[in-house]
């Protein structure tokens, strides 16, 4: 009997706390039919994106929030190397990205990369193994070379195994000879 009145009192208060588990409020205090902040609906600033920047109470970003600001900004820069054919040597046209994830992986110690070396599927897949290794290790390399510790990052190769294209064009098989940095 006792048993019965647990189980009934607990068919009612589960439906009740999933109700409330998916409520949300409106941080923003505003009502769904209100007016932007830029001069109102088609106003003067329709169209704009503004960006937030959350501070701490004395005005200053906080180390999580800088951290997350530095990591969109490379994410909007290029993670990938493409290399020439049968090769794996860095372009200079690839210098400048690899400096701003240097200096993001130095002013961030406890950030691991991997970086993942890739081939097209012209080679046997041993030949193509050893030379994505090779492409990792130059990328890692590189980015030692501008102050990255080598603990920071980890190499893996993948060959042919992961392409980007499927194609069978040369153009395809360029944008699968490559190194991606992630993180």
């Amino acid at each position: 009997m006792q048993l019965n009145r647990i189980l009934k009192g607990l068919a009612i208060a589960l439906p009740m706390m999933t109700l409330a588990a998916c409520s949300s409020t409106d941080s923003t205090g505003s009502s769904a039919g209100s007016q932007n902040q830029n001069g109102g609906i088609g106003g003067a600033g329709a169209g704009q994106t503004t960006i937030s920047t959350p501070v701490d109470q004395s005005g200053a970003m906080t180390e999580q929030q800088l951290h997350e600001q530095q990591m969109q900004k490379l994410r909007q820069q290029q993670q990938t190397v493409f290399f020439k054919f049968d090769n794996s040597e860095i372009q200079p046209e690839y210098q400048k990205m690899l400096e701003a994830h240097a200096e993001y992986l130095r002013n961030n110690p406890n950030v691991k990369v991997v970086v993942q070396g890739h081939a097209d599927e012209r080679g046997t897949p041993e030949y193509n193994i050893a030379l994505g290794e090779r492409r990792a290790t130059a990328v890692s390399q590189y980015l030692q070379a501008l102050g990255v510790p080598a603990n920071q990052m980890s190499i893996v190769s993948y060959g042919e195994e992961k392409p980007l294209l499927f194609g069978h064009t040369d153009a395809d098989y360029a944008k699968n000879r490559r190194a991606v940095i992630v993180y």
